[in-house]
């Protein structure tokens, strides 16, 4: 059974009732995040039950030396942690000098949680029973400021219910934290000062190994009948600055505290500065105050949802789903640092560690480039050319040389950190997701100037890499890739992945291609590229042999291309006749009996369909897609999502719908039994991406957009915009018609259905 506890509803979040069981998961559920920074939903108050306490700050990590069985040449050094930051959210509230701990109380009623996506704020209300008696209820509302990147925000009220109480608020600042992840128990952080001034305090802390320096803050203000109420105490110890204010409550009052707090760090601000910038953020939110800075609030998620939003109308499960997963990669990351990325569980958990995967490339950059703009995209691609040394550092500690350029799997700096050997060594096809985002780019955007300046000294450095990784068969008298993982990561060291040896002669060619476009029309770049990377006519040479003479495994018998050479050896059991108790089977089975099994974790020659759809026909994807997908357990958050696209490209709607309704509330609902983990933030994208290339048909062709819209039979309507080239395009899809506009701009010619239409500002067109 998958969870059902959170309501539909099409703007929020929300869970009613207080279920010790669903803690966890609803932490990770009601994150929130600003691109900045991010937390879990911890409680505020102190909680003696099951938590996963989290809160982390961008681009801080830890270098977690690597654990293995047995160490092996060429493993990474290191597994680079998502840090566990200092905890400034801490409220300790004492009741008649005892503290308030849900686990703890007689009861607990009225208990509700609303994460709002439309306005960016988390609020959590309940009622409780102190087990001396004492009723109460308490509302928190908290908010991570857009605006101000380095504030979060807290309104904690406490209403004093069956009689008068003495209420004490603690707030506080804890460095004494440690990682849900960590290999060796290490100690992260080493704190060096704590400080306070009248109500506020600061811990300056550090990170151990890769030296991150950050103050974390916070100032607070509680209020009674309309009066401040004086704090009557600090305390400070080696980890912990707090302060404290007693109040008597009446029957029927309430008392409200505010907190101010956050992160100041070295990444943005020198050493030396730290406090003095985070008193200045502080001064700037008491001039707003709380309900100043909620309503900035409000406006910058406006902006964010006026051109990101997707409306579903009729299927409200399906608009929550896919507002969360936007709502999500919004926290995540917003473009305005090229030295970020997009983690796979974002500011929600520590699983997998570092910064980035193949996802941002292969399922992030188009949700990006079509709902911000191509400057936010272009930051996503300097990202990986500032890492192209480290890239042909990865390569050489495997034994490639001459500039060969191996991406990591997973990074924060551009080294690879990612220990298992079978994804470090052998899932190379993540160099080939770098490549396509560099062509996707320039396809969307129309923009040439990153493959001169940039792209192409990346293009080269992985079609060195893809030369030198083949092996010439005198057998097959063609070149094979020998000892590699596809994207199906549950066959590891198999010979000859379809998609993987697809991909490198692509991106061999493409390489070839650009080089001469940059040689006729970018001279000065092409001269300034050859000399730096050494590149030569007879190298060239030798890359176009392997492009055109690479070994693709082919079933005559099936009339398709084999995953693997191996892959028709395998007892060929569907995924429909396992028995359910044995799913999922990455919970269920042995590795080994995984690696004999014919069962696909994601799309794999899919994948290569997905990628280079215009390569082949309809009928090729139909034949390849109905010998696939029986054997696809989709025990990977970012199978469904392309498989919902291709199922909606043969028109096969139902199942294109059941594979989005998947992809969408796979946190929601807890299909792979995993959220209190953390999020799945990088297929929060391919959700965005079911729908507009899906469901919308969305493609680039002939230099300009192209759609086939279709309609779920569940929905009434549907609508999403994308930015193109500068020019934002409505479209809009009902059962019986689609309809287009654009704002303003020249009038643009887009294609619907394969025939021209003119797009003419101010003017809907139905086609």
């Amino acid at each position: 059974m998958n969870q059902d506890y959170i309501k539909p509803d099409a703007w929020s979040i929300v869970e009613e009732g207080f279920d010790k069981e669903r803690i966890k998961s609803s932490e990770s559920l009601f994150s929130i995040g600003n691109g900045a920074m991010g937390q879990r939903a911890n409680f505020e108050e102190n909680y003696s039950g099951g938590t996963f306490q989290g809160s982390y700050i961008a681009g801080v990590y830890y270098p977690d030396k690597t654990r293995v069985g047995w160490w092996k040449n060429g493993y990474p050094e290191y597994f680079a942690k998502v840090l566990n930051a200092p905890n400034w959210i801490g409220i300790e509230v004492v009741i008649n000098g005892k503290q308030l701990d849900l686990n703890t109380c007689t009861s607990v009623q009225d208990f509700r949680r609303e994460l709002n996506m439309k306005e960016g704020w988390y609020k959590r209300s309940f009622s409780a029973e102190m087990p001396s008696g004492e009723q109460i209820s308490v509302v928190a509302t908290r908010f991570l400021s857009l605006d101000l990147d380095e504030l979060g925000a807290i309104k904690y009220e406490v209403t004093a219910i069956n009689q008068d109480i003495e209420v004490t608020f603690r707030p506080y600042l804890d460095s004494g934290i440690t990682n849900e992840d960590s290999n060796w128990d290490d100690k992260f952080w080493n704190t060096t000062a704590v400080s306070m001034d009248k109500d506020q305090g600061f811990i300056e802390a550090h990170t151990m190994k890769t030296e991150f320096a950050t103050c974390t803050y916070m100032q607070t203000m509680v209020a009674y009948n309309g009066k401040a109420v004086i704090s009557n105490s600090g305390n400070k110890t080696e980890n912990l600055v707090s302060l404290a204010y007693d109040q008597q409550v009446s029957k029927g009052s309430s008392i409200s505290l505010t907190k101010f707090g956050g992160y100041t760090v070295s990444r943005n601000h020198g050493k030396s500065e730290l406090v003095a910038t985070a008193k200045s953020i502080l001064d700037k939110a008491m001039q707003i105050g709380f309900d100043g800075l909620l309503e900035k609030q409000k406006d910058a998620w406006a902006k964010i949802w006026k051109m990101s939003d997707i409306t579903i109308a009729g299927d409200v499960k399906a608009q929550q789903g896919i507002r969360f997963n936007i709502f999500q990669l919004n926290q995540t990351y917003l473009g305005k640092d090229s030295r970020l990325n997009i983690g796979p569980k974002g500011f929600t958990g520590e699983k997998y560690g570092g910064s980035t995967y193949w996802d941002t490339e292969a399922y992030c950059l188009p949700f990006y480039m079509a709902t911000k703009n191509q400057e936010v995209a272009w930051s996503l691609l300097e990202y990986r050319y500032h890492h192209l040394e480290k890239a042909i550092e990865n390569a050489e500690k495997l034994g490639f040389s001459n500039g060969a350029a191996l991406y990591p799997m997973v990074t924060m700096n551009g080294e690879e950190c990612h220990n298992e050997w079978e994804i470090t060594f052998e899932e190379i096809h993540r160099n080939g997701a770098i490549a396509f985002a560099i062509f996707n780019y320039h396809r969307y955007t129309g923009d040439y100037s990153y493959i001169p300046k940039m792209g192409l000294e990346v293009l080269i450095g992985i079609a060195r890499f893809w030369h030198q990784r083949v092996n010439y068969s005198v057998d097959k008298e063609q070149y094979v890739m020998l000892g590699v993982t596809g994207p199906n990561e549950y066959e590891n060291n198999v010979n000859n992945n379809w998609y993987t040896n697809y991909l490198a002669k692509w991106c061999i060619d493409y390489a070839l291609e650009q080089l001469e476009v940059v040689k006729n029309h970018y001279p000065e770049d092409y001269l300034r590229i050859m000399t730096k990377t050494q590149l030569e006519d007879p190298e060239t040479s030798d890359w176009a042999k392997v492009a055109g003479s690479m070994y693709f495994p082919f079933s005559d018998k099936h009339g398709v291309y084999l995953q693997q050479d191996g892959f028709l050896d395998k007892e060929m059991i569907k995924v429909p006749d396992l028995d359910k108790s044995e799913r999922p089977i990455n919970q269920k089975w042995s590795w080994d009996r995984i690696l004999r099994s014919p069962y696909i974790k994601q799309a794999d020659v899919l994948q290569g369909f997905y990628f280079f759809e215009d390569h082949f026909s309809n009928e090729a994807l139909a034949k390849h897609f109905d010998f696939y997908e029986p054997f696809t357990v989709h025990e990977s958050s970012l199978s469904p999502c392309v498989h919902s696209i291709q199922a909606a490209k043969l028109g096969r709607m139902e199942q294109a719908y059941t594979f989005y309704l998947r992809t969408s509330r796979l946190d929601l609902d807890d299909y792979n039994k995993e959220v209190e983990e953390g999020l799945h933030i990088t297929s929060m994208a391919g959700t965005w991406m079911s729908i507009v290339e899906g469901f919308g048909g969305m493609r680039v062709a002939e230099d300009m957009l192209n759609f086939s819209p279709q309609i779920p039979t569940q929905w009434n309507s549907y609508t999403f915009r994308v930015n193109f080239r500068n020019q934002i395009v409505t479209i809009t899809v009902t059962e019986e018609t689609s309809s287009f506009e654009i704002s303003e701009g020249e009038p643009l010619t887009i294609k619907v259905n394969g025939k021209n239409v003119v797009l003419v500002p101010g003017k809907t067109i139905e086609a």
